[in-house]
């Protein structure tokens, strides 16, 4: 079965960390570009970060450029975002998704598979 299933969110207080895994099935998850994005309560979709098949080039929204780090082991079939100097506006759900354009032009970007996402939350 095709699907990315997330883990790793949970409760972290301000300035803390967390990192998120996405565990990839049913696909050659080493040919595809992968994807983090995030929707708060009340929120649009916000893309975070991207990363290229073979870990090569990495690009980061504004937003968390600096604190947050993607990246992936391909022999595991494995996304990851660690997660750094977290704040309250970090709260929200965390999706993996795969990146369908075989050239991305982040911070546009065509997911064609996600993930069931996982709780962040970031609070004293």
């Amino acid at each position: 079965q095709v699907q990315l299933v997330e883990s790793g969110g949970g409760l972290a207080q301000p300035g803390g960390s967390l990192r998120l895994s996405c565990a990839a099935h049913g696909f050659t998850f080493s040919t595809y570009a992968m994807n983090w994005a995030r929707q708060a309560p009340g929120k649009g979709v916000e893309w975070v970060a991207g990363i290229y098949s073979d870990g090569s080039v990495t690009v980061y929204a504004d937003s968390v450029k600096g604190r947050f780090t993607i990246s992936r082991d391909n022999a595991k079939n494995t996304l990851y975002l660690q997660m750094s100097s977290l704040q309250p506006e970090d709260t929200a759900q965390y999706y993996c998704a795969r990146e369908a354009s075989p050239t991305p032009l982040w911070p546009q970007y065509d997911f064609d598979l996600w993930g069931q996402g996982t709780q962040v939350t970031v609070s004293s």
